[in-house]
């Protein structure tokens, strides 16, 4: 379940060793190593402004001024993934406050649909395109906001409050992870990878078996999450599988990001973190909203 652009992408991989740069005239033999006379030190009685050229006084300005910062030089910042992040979401919350309240009742239907295969679509092609397109994650966040605008009002409507309730319980779940993973007590490993990528696997198939059966089986609720198993409802022990599993996800989006700026990753790829992040917020609310929606009952 995790983004493929963070899975098959080289920058967003493993992290590159970090190789300090070789400075050639600190080596021996070189001219300016201290020692020796040539272009790091004056010839014994010379003065500074001895033979000096005007011309060279950009070229030594820059040959002696502090190295240059990943935004200088073009390449990916947690400053970036932040701003871009934000944005995205602004533009996901942005368009679901707008169609809650603008869409008229008889059109809630159609416009969560077309919501929803708009966004399913537009994930795809983000997912799987080489590099990232701006205007095309941004046509994403739309149209994910207005299925989320129409879903969020047929589950407040019928729960009172659940809206709240599952955003708080999402960005709650995101600090948390995040600051997990900061700490360095998650670590993503080849265990932890394998596991998430299995685990994935299995509530994709599922979700899918069970959409199946709720369009075609005749099936209503929640379909297989309504059933009952002991008394516990099985919606509601998926749900909480889900949510562990989406945290894990939203670890492995931090790690994939980490590893993108240790590898020096154009500024860009910005825009592919952030829809990567948005992709996990988006299924850790929907998760969410059942399981609030399932312990209210009916």
């Amino acid at each position: 379940m995790a983004n493929p652009f963070f899975t098959n992408s080289a920058e967003f991989g493993k992290s590159k060793p970090n190789q300090p740069p070789v400075n050639p005239y600190g080596q021996a033999g070189y001219p300016g190593q201290p020692g020796q006379h040539g272009y790091g030190q004056q010839p014994y009685g010379a003065t500074a402004t001895q033979g000096y050229d005007p011309q060279f006084a950009g070229i030594e300005q820059s040959y002696y001024g502090p190295d240059a910062g990943p935004a200088q030089t073009g390449r990916l910042t947690y400053d970036d993934v932040i701003v871009k992040t934000a944005g995205v979401l602004a533009v996901v919350i942005g368009v679901a406050v707008a169609a809650w309240f603008a869409v008229p009742v008889e059109m809630r239907m159609p416009v969560m649909f077309i919501g929803l295969i708009g966004g399913f679509v537009l994930g795809l092609v983000n997912a799987f395109k080489r590099e990232p397109s701006p205007a095309l994650i941004i046509a994403y966040a739309a149209f994910e906001g207005a299925f989320l605008g129409m879903i969020s009002g047929v589950f407040e409507t019928m729960w009172p409050g659940i809206v709240v309730q599952a955003v708080l319980a999402t960005f709650v779940t995101f600090a948390v992870t995040l600051a997990l993973f900061k700490s360095g007590k998650v670590r993503v490993t080849p265990k932890f990878t394998r596991f998430l990528l299995i685990a994935g696997a299995s509530y994709l198939v599922f979700s899918l078996v069970n959409l199946g059966l709720m369009w075609f089986g005749g099936m209503d609720g929640f379909g297989l999450r309504s059933v009952e198993i002991m008394g516990i409802p099985l919606g509601l022990v998926i749900g909480l599988f889900a949510v562990v599993l989406a945290a894990m996800n939203l670890i492995w989006d931090f790690d994939s990001i980490s590893k993108g700026i240790q590898n020096g990753a154009p500024a860009k790829m910005a825009w592919s973190a952030a829809f990567g992040i948005t992709i996990t917020l988006v299924w850790l609310y929907l998760e969410f909203l059942r399981i609030l929606a399932i312990l209210r009952g009916d």
